[in-house]
C-alpha cells in the first residue's frame, strides 16, 4: 500500500522533482541533518548527487549531521566517506560559524534544515551564520525552504522582543519566540537585517502548496525528529513555552520518551501543581499529575513529580502563556526549592539563562515580583503588533492574518 502524496513539497521534495537549480559538476557544500529528508524519506545528499553536484563538504548544526549528540554538547569533525563533515557546534562560540577553509572550494552552500519555528531552536541561526560566512567568500547559497510546523499566521506569533545586550544563540537576531516564518524566510530577514553579508546572493527554493495558516498536520510530510529530544509534533507544539524550564532547575523531561511535555522535580507534587493552574492558562492542553524518572540529565535517577501536558488542539495552544503560568505556580508551590540555572548557557556565563531564553529579565523579574500573566501579555502582544509589521517584506506565502 503506498502513502498518499503530501499536499506540501518542500525545497527539497522540489529539487528533487527538477524544480529549481541545476548543479551539474558544480562543487557543493550541504549544511543538513537526519531530517533533511523527502517525503518519500530521501536524504538531501542523495538527492543533490542525482541533481549532479560534486559533493566537498558537510556541515552538521546541533546535534551534528547524524543527529548522534545530545543538546549543548560539542561535536568534532569528522568524515562520511570521502567528504570532510564540518562540526558547527563546537566547545566555544568561534564553532558556531563554519572558517571560509571549511568550504573546501565550494562554490555553492545548499541549507537544509527542518526547524521548529521557535527562536529558541539553534538551528535557523546555524544557518544564518553559515549563509554569512559563505556569503562574504563570494559563494552563492540557497536555502531549500520548509514548512514551520506551528504555523506562520501573524495570531500564532508568541513572546516578546531581545532586549539590546540579551542576543545569544538561543536569540541571535530580534524575533518572537514563536515567529510564524519559514526556515527561508527568518534566514533572509536576518542576514538582510543583521547587515553583515549582501543577501543578492541568497536564494530560496520555496514550498509548493503550503499554507501558513495550516498546522504541519495539514501537510501530508511525514514527521522526522529533528533532534533527540523532539520526538513527535506534540512536543513542537509545546516547545516554544516548555523550554523556558531549561533556564531552571525543573527537569524538562529529557531522559524521558516524551521530553517537553512531561516536565517536573524531585520537590514537586503533581496533583497540587495541577490544582493550582487556571483553566484560562492552558488553551488547548489538559495536563495529567505524573511521576516519572529521567534516565539521564536533570535529576537523573529521581522520582520527579510533575505534569504531562497533553495537546488537545493544537491551534488554540498558546505554550508561553501555558509555562509562564506553571512557573509562577511552581515558585508559589516549591518556595527555596525552586531555583534558576546558574551554570553556563549556550556558551553565555554572565547572565541567567532564563533571561536569554526570554529575551530580556523581565521574565525573572517578574516571577521575583508576582506579576500576573496577563501584564507580560500585554508586553508580548505590543512586540507580536510590530514584528507582524516588520517581517512583512520577507513574507513568501500569503497569510490571512
Amino acid at each position: 500500500m503506498t502513502a498518499p502524496s503530501p499536499k506540501v513539497r518542500t525545497g527539497l521534495d522540489r529539487l528533487a522533482g527538477g524544480d529549481g537549480p541545476t548543479f551539474d559538476g558544480r562543487r557543493v557544500a550541504l549544511l543538513a541533518h537526519p531530517a533533511s529528508v523527502t517525503a518519500d524519506l530521501r536524504h538531501a545528499r542523495d538527492v543533490l548527487a542525482d541533481r549532479g553536484a560534486r559533493l566537498v563538504s558537510l556541515f552538521g548544526p546541533e546535534h551534528g549531521v547524524f543527529g548522534a549528540a545530545q543538546d549543548m554538547v560539542a561535536v568534532t569533525d569528522a568524515a562520511d566517506g570521502d567528504v570532510p563533515v564540518h562540526s558547527l557546534y563546537g566547545d566555544d562560540p568561534a564553532s558556531l560559524a563554519p572558517r571560509p577553509e571549511h568550504f573546501h572550494g565550494a562554490d555553492v552552500l545548499v541549507c537544509d534544515l527542518a526547524d521548529i519555528g521557535v527562536r529558541y531552536y539553534t538551528y535557523a541561526w546555524t544557518v544564518v551564520l553559515a549563509a554569512e560566512v559563505a556569503l562574504a567568500a563570494g559563494i552563492e547559497v540557497f536555502v531549500l525552504d520548509r514548512p514551520n510546523p506551528l504555523g506562520g499566521g501573524a495570531d500564532t506569533l508568541e513572546g516578546a522582543a531581545v532586549e539590546p545586550g540579551y542576543d545569544s544563540f538561543v536569540g541571535l537576531h530580534d524575533v518572537p519566540v514563536r515567529h510564524g516564518l519559514s526556515l527561508g524566510e527568518l534566514v533572509t530577514l536576518a542576514v538582510t537585517e543583521r547587515g553583515r553579508a549582501d543577501p543578492a546572493g541568497l536564494s530560496v527554493v520555496t514550498c509548493e502548496g503550503w499554507d501558513p495558516n495550516a498546522m504541519f498536520d495539514a501537510t501530508g510530510l511525514p514527521w522526522v525528529m529533528p533532534s533527540p529530544n523532539m520526538p513527535t509534533l506534540d512536543t513542537a507544539t509545546v516547545y516554544p513555552g516548555q523550554c523556558l524550564l531549561e533556564g531552571t532547575n525543573l527537569s524538562e523531561g529529557r531522559g524521558t520518551t516524551r521530553p517537553f511535555e512531561l516536565f517536573g522535580a524531585p520537590y514537586l507534587d503533581g496533583r497540587a501543581l495541577a490544582a493550582a493552574l487556571d483553566p484560562a492558562d492552558l488553551p488547548g492542553l489538559a495536563v495529567r499529575p505524573v511521576v516519572f524518572e529521567p534516565t539521564f540529565h536533570k535529576h537523573a535517577g529521581r522520582a520527579c513529580g510533575g505534569l504531562q501536558l497533553h495537546v488537545r488542539c493544537r491551534r488554540a495552544v498558546r505554550s508561553l502563556r501555558t509555562t509562564v503560568a506553571i512557573l509562577q505556580a511552581v515558585r508559589r508551590l516549591a518556595g527555596e526549592a525552586f531555583a534558576l540555572r546558574t551554570e553556563p548557557y549556550e556558551f553565555v556565563s554572565d547572565r541567567p539563562a532564563l533571561d536569554l531564553l526570554a529575551g530580556g529579565p523581565f521574565l525573572r523579574r517578574a516571577l521575583d515580583d508576582g506579576t500576573a500573566v496577563e501584564a507580560l501579555l500585554e508586553r508580548e502582544e505590543r512586540n507580536r503588533r510590530s514584528f507582524a509589521e516588520r517581517r512583512r517584506p520577507f513574507l513568501r506565502y500569503s497569510r490571512s492574518s
